[in-house]
């Protein structure tokens, strides 16, 4: 699958198989999260990969629209460093584009995803924090679900020129 097709049919999935999803790919979508582009490369991102069935469903409770995680085999914490780097002030941004890294990547593995935002939601936060474990200094962003998908959904056909301007308003 090329990158353009990865882009145009990646969809938002919630059902999932029970298969689990290897190292080596938990490793290569990674790999694409952090290639991502990130302000100044401070690269303020960090991560933590959630297999235990137990942690999942915890989440699952705790975060609200997060039921899917009941299903996955996986998910995804994207975190960011508000004190490192030179740029803090664009966390939000760099890990924004680490996440969608995930996203397209996953879909040209055959995986599907989901991206359950945690930040700027007060309430989403502090129990993702407090069962994550994070450090003060570590905001959760958001947390991406996933795994083989069970269900199927078409491509969404999004363009609409209505949109797109060209030199000025």
């Amino acid at each position: 699958m090329d990158a353009i097709e990865a882009i145009l049919t990646r969809r938002s999935i919630r059902k999932y198989t029970s298969k689990p999803v290897s190292e080596e790919v938990i490793t290569e979508l990674l790999q694409a999260a952090m290639s991502a582009p990130s302000a100044g490369n401070d690269q303020p991102w960090h991560f933590i990969v959630i297999k235990d069935r137990q942690m999942l469903d915890e989440i699952a409770e705790r975060k609200q629209y997060a039921g899917m995680l009941k299903e996955a085999p996986l998910a995804i914490a994207v975190c960011g460093d508000m004190e490192g780097g030179g740029r803090p002030e664009f966390w939000e941004q760099n890990c924004a584009a680490a996440i969608e890294n995930i996203l397209i990547a996953a879909n040209a593995k055959g995986l599907g995803t989901v991206w359950l935002g945690v930040y700027p939601k007060e309430d989403w936060i502090a129990p993702v924090r407090e069962l994550l474990g994070t450090p003060e200094h570590i905001m959760p962003l958001g947390i991406v679900a996933v795994g083989y998908p069970a269900e199927e959904k078409p491509p969404a056909d999004r363009y609409d020129f209505a949109k797109v301007r060209y030199d000025r308003w």
